[in-house]
């Protein structure tokens, strides 16, 4: 399996990855596999599994990355948050990490459980994600991927702060960032200017999604706090109840999006596939003929 810092260092080509999630029935994990295995065929350098929020997909979490590797061959990074979690049970989680060969992960807070089971603040062994990049490094052994907001987190007071608590992340030892989805190139490129400013070296790549369907693109969006230039929002708005017609509409956006990236310096891009390939696999081609 590949370094994925070493590769973003020596790449004299973008770097392109892939994000999927796990299915949410355990008897869908073979489909999943196989059509990752399908997937393999476009090359990407590598891919990133998000983690499950429940306890048991926490597990399978684990597992499937391990499978990824060793089934399809595909140098996996492993999503890991850490805000419900205590010390013990992350340094579990990364002994089987290690033991399944996966030694990449993308550090992070995650979401609070809307169930109410999060520990009073007093009582949880991680506030934030630069605590569980400090245990990751202390660890030792593994590869550390952070998340990055060119919009801004949404939870954040304001971007000084959000810009301040990335740099932190990226001061205690993160090897690289993906960030957010967004859909202006000029987005990244600013947050991108203000890292830098900050001290920031380490990559910053990139996080894209082919708009699928208008109504989904907008929840998502309201969700996570980036925002839809109206220039897209009026093309996905015309043709919204035609699937195909958005897709196509999404694919063309993107695309052109992706060619300022690279054009400007982006050491790759981040695809948040929704477990779907075709957009994707559109969009790459034309990246690679370009």
């Amino acid at each position: 399996m590949i370094d994925i810092p070493d590769l973003f260092a020596a790449a004299k080509r973008p770097v392109f990855s892939f994000e999927f999630f796990l299915p949410k029935a355990p008897a869908d994990l073979d489909a999943f596999v196989g059509s990752v295995r399908e997937l393999k065929a476009l090359a990407p350098d590598f891919v990133t599994l998000t983690y499950g929020a429940g306890g048991s997909s926490r597990g399978q979490t684990v597992e499937t990355a391990g499978r990824l590797q060793r089934e399809v061959g595909l140098t996996t990074a492993c999503h890991l948050t850490c805000l419900t979690h205590t010390r013990a049970e992350v340094a579990a989680i990364l002994d089987r990490l290690a033991a399944l060969g996966v030694r990449h992960v993308v550090a992070l807070r995650g979401d609070v459980p809307k169930d109410g089971s999060l520990r009073p603040a007093g009582e949880r062994d991680y506030a934030h994600a630069i605590d569980l990049v400090r245990d990751v490094r202390a660890r030792g052994g593994f590869r550390t991927a952070v998340a990055a907001y060119p919009e801004t987190h949404p939870e954040a007071p304001s971007p000084e702060d959000d810009l301040r608590r990335f740099a932190e992340k990226a001061a205690a030892g993160a090897d690289w960032a993906i960030t957010q989805l967004f859909f202006d190139a000029r987005d990244y490129f600013a947050f991108v200017r203000r890292a830098r400013a900050s001290g920031v070296r380490l990559p910053i790549v990139p996080g894209v999604m082919p708009p699928a369907g208008y109504a989904q693109l907008r929840r998502l969006t309201a969700l996570c706090g980036a925002k839809i230039p109206p220039e897209l929002d009026e093309r996905l708005a015309r043709v919204q109840h035609d699937p195909a017609a958005v897709a196509a509409a999404g694919i063309e956006w993107t695309a052109a999006q992706c060619r300022l990236l690279l054009e400007g310096g982006a050491p790759g891009v981040h695809f948040y596939t929704l477990n779907r390939s075709r957009s994707t696999a559109e969009i790459l081609g034309r990246l690679r003929r370009a």
